[in-house]
């Protein structure tokens, strides 16, 4: 593992607000792109992976992910009051561990799971995924409630995955729907604590160096609803700290997110807290996906847990814990 401390120069963010630049604080998911960018990615990766069957049946749930949100049905949605007290609050309005989850998300979940089954024939997580369409509805909203509030006790580790993904595509279909119902307006202001998202409150799954017409400035990946937020480079996602900050990459290997010898991929961690988040450059890879790439650099991860730092956000598609314990919020058990 090769490890670089952090420039002491301001970051380019940090430059830009000094000089009064605006930059967008919040970029929702676009309904048409947000699964099927991830399946793409997520089969791009596969190929030659140790973890080609786990990153293939996370393509076949991307693409079930994208068919189901394409024609969600209306649910109940916060209105203009809730919305303005929760800014005024600074909340997120569409909490994931509080908010009172409509029924037509079961009923979706479970439209996308017959989806998906058969073009699972042949991949390991078959069985598990068969198993699920039997359960009841009480044990879908129990293994739900633990998956939202981080809690690892109880929790069924193979079907997570699953009854994730049917979660994310409802908060996704909230998210933007919210938008696209005030699009003069900005539903989504900014929360007390800017280490999770503004619109659901979850953790990130990673932070993203975008590369657009407004420069190339960092956001943070929701790992629930995939809206991305503004946090300035070089500033530890969960303590905020400026200090300490390094970054770390796996050797280049096959699969280890570098290109053309460059690290695409890098853990940025936090002495003064000891917990990291990777990040990742999309001016060194433009296909570069969060919650795809996290998957395929487990590496990464196993090296800075090693080093001693505990992970600053979560992927739902892959989760680690102690099944007999109760994750304490800090790492969304990984």
């Amino acid at each position: 593992m090769t490890t670089s401390p952090a420039s002491p120069l301001l970051s380019p963010e940090e430059i830009a607000v000094r000089a009064g630049q605006q930059i967008p604080f919040l970029r929702l998911p676009e309904r048409k792109t947000v699964f099927s960018a991830r399946e793409m990615r997520l089969r791009a990766l596969a190929a030659g992976h140790p973890m080609r069957d786990f990153l293939l049946f996370a393509a076949e749930l991307a693409q079930a992910q994208h068919r189901l949100l394409q024609d969600y049905p209306d649910v109940p949605l916060p209105d203009v009051a809730a919305l303005h007290a929760a800014a005024q609050a600074g909340a997120t309005p569409l909490p994931a561990a509080t908010w009172p989850r409509a029924p037509q998300w079961r009923a979706q979940w479970r439209r996308m799971l017959d989806d998906l089954l058969p073009r699972l024939q042949g991949n390991p997580a078959q069985a598990a995924a068969a198993r699920l369409r039997r359960i009841d509805e009480r044990a879908v909203e129990l293994q739900a409630d633990r998956l939202l509030n981080n809690v690892m006790f109880g929790l069924d580790m193979a079907a997570a995955p699953v009854i994730a993904a049917g979660l994310q595509v409802y908060w996704t279909h909230m998210a933007t729907a919210l938008q696209e119902q005030m699009p003069d307006e900005a539903p989504f202001g900014r929360t007390v604590d800017a280490t999770r998202c503004p619109c659901c409150g979850s953790l990130p799954t990673a932070s993203l160096l975008r590369v657009d017409g407004n420069g190339n400035y960092r956001y943070l990946h929701c790992s629930l609803c995939a809206a991305q937020w503004h946090m300035v480079r070089i500033k530890c996602t969960h303590c905020e700290s400026t200090k300490g900050i390094h970054y770390h990459a796996a050797q280049p290997a096959a699969g280890d997110g570098t290109q053309d010898g460059r690290h695409v991929i890098q853990a940025e961690t936090c002495d003064e807290c000891g917990h990291y988040l990777k990040i990742m450059r999309m001016d060194r890879d433009i296909a570069v996906e969060p919650a795809a790439d996290d998957l395929a650099t487990l590496t990464l991860d196993l090296l800075v847990s090693e080093a001693g730092y505990r992970r600053h956000g979560t992927n739902l598609m892959l989760l680690f814990g102690d099944p007999d314990g109760h994750d304490d919020g800090s790492g969304g058990g990984r």
